[in-house]
């Protein structure tokens, strides 16, 4: 019997926070689950999956409530796209937990991959020598410090969710974190102590051209990820360039699907055990989801929707917030490259494209020089926010 839904008193700010907060984490869980074949943080997802479909569902109703003429259905409107948009996202997340709970094989290369991907995830034990027993995430600071931050804890049979900066790590912990895949050896050791080992995968071996197959993929996850945070970022700023690029990576996501799926049917033929292609395909297929959900949000900016503020004031204030950030001529990451910057282990903040000119830059590399006169769109918590602002102000001296 389907459970009752109880009246909500939250606001609509509140509620549409939650949904993109959630959503995104169900993301990164999902990950997680397939990387270590997890069927806890798998039921988790799933269970998160039914708290974002109640939270839009109390959208629905505060919206009517909060319509009183025509110009605020109009701008309501918008804000019931972005949050029919993240409940998309969690289903997507709910398939990709689906891999592990329907045992679909998953090639051991492809789970590499995926901690090697753009953002990656990770798991690290905290055994009882770690540095950082007794210390809050708040006196640790480990996106600055590491450029990864700590989106979930498992203590036992127990879980914390999207963990606030007073939580403490307790010996035993399980720590959940996401960032750049260049931040991965910096937090393992950070919080362990011990330097850190890369682990050896053992290819599966009987696949022709299994290496495609595993970079197509990688490449629609990292792709997919680059499409919602440019998405809310069109949306936030009111850009169209950027929004057009949603729809651009939207298409592009389209035509790797096919690819894959061709290469599946071709490859099925020669192998023993389809499941592994089983898997693969379930992963595209979500991330495709993704990328669609993504180009629904940024949809209201292509269509000229007017917005209601309630959104950017949601976007702002959720778990990772994005920015747009001048680069002045004399600032101290003029006319370097971001691989020497290290920004995202600096700041935990990942700078999503770079505005030169008239010019964009989307996915930026190590190789990608910053110059003045720059703007970045950059997505994070805002205490790392407020750490490149200072990285990227001017440092000349103010007139006297």
């Amino acid at each position: 019997m389907p459970r009752k839904i109880e009246h909500c008193s939250r606001n609509m700010k509140d509620l549409l926070v939650g949904m993109k907060d959630t959503s995104e984490l169900m993301l990164d869980l999902a990950y997680s689950a397939v990387i270590y074949d997890d069927d806890d943080i798998a039921d988790e997802v799933l269970r998160l999956e039914e708290k974002v479909d109640t939270l839009e569902y109390h959208m629905k109703i505060t919206a009517m409530q909060a319509a009183r003429s025509i110009d605020d259905a109009h701008q309501l409107s918008g804000v019931l796209k972005a949050a029919s948009a993240a409940e998309n996202i969690a289903n997507a997340a709910g398939d990709v937990a689906n891999i592990v709970r329907l045992k679909m094989g998953i090639p051991a290369e492809l789970k590499a991959d995926i901690r090697e991907a753009e953002e990656t995830v990770t798991r690290v034990i905290i055994e009882p020598d770690s540095p950082i027993i007794g210390k809050t995430l708040g006196e640790l600071k480990l996106e600055t410090e590491t450029g990864m931050g700590v989106i979930a804890i498992r203590q036992g049979s127990s879980w914390i969710f999207d963990p606030e900066l007073d939580t403490s790590v307790l010996a035993g912990d399980i720590l959940f974190a996401r960032g750049h895949d260049e931040g991965l050896p910096l937090f393992t050791e950070f919080v362990t102590g011990k330097p850190f080992e890369k682990r050896e995968v053992k290819t599966t071996g009987n696949i022709d051209d299994l290496e495609k197959a595993v970079d197509i993929v990688v490449e629609m996850k990292n792709k997919s990820e680059l499409s919602v945070g440019l998405a809310y970022s069109a949306v936030l700023f009111y850009n169209k360039e950027i929004a057009d690029e949603v729809r651009i990576l939207e298409e592009e996501m389209d035509q790797m699907k096919y690819e894959l799926q061709h290469w599946v049917l071709e490859s099925a033929r020669h192998v023993d055990d389809v499941d592994q292609l089983r898997g693969l395909l379930h992963l595209a297929n979500a991330s495709e989801s993704i990328s669609d959900a993504a180009y629904e949000i940024a949809d209201v900016v292509l269509r000229e929707i007017e917005l209601h503020p309630i959104f950017m004031m949601a976007v702002r204030e959720s778990d990772e917030v994005i920015s747009m950030i001048d680069v002045y001529d004399s600032s101290q990451i003029a006319n370097k490259t971001l691989g020497e910057i290290e920004l995202a282990t600096e700041t935990g903040v990942h700078v999503m494209a770079v505005k030169r000119g008239s010019r964009w830059i989307y996915r930026p590399s190590a190789r990608t020089k910053i110059m003045g006169n720059d703007v970045l769109i950059a997505r994070g918590s805002l205490e790392g926010e407020a750490h490149l602002l200072e990285m990227t102000a001017s440092a000349e001296e103010p007139d006297k």
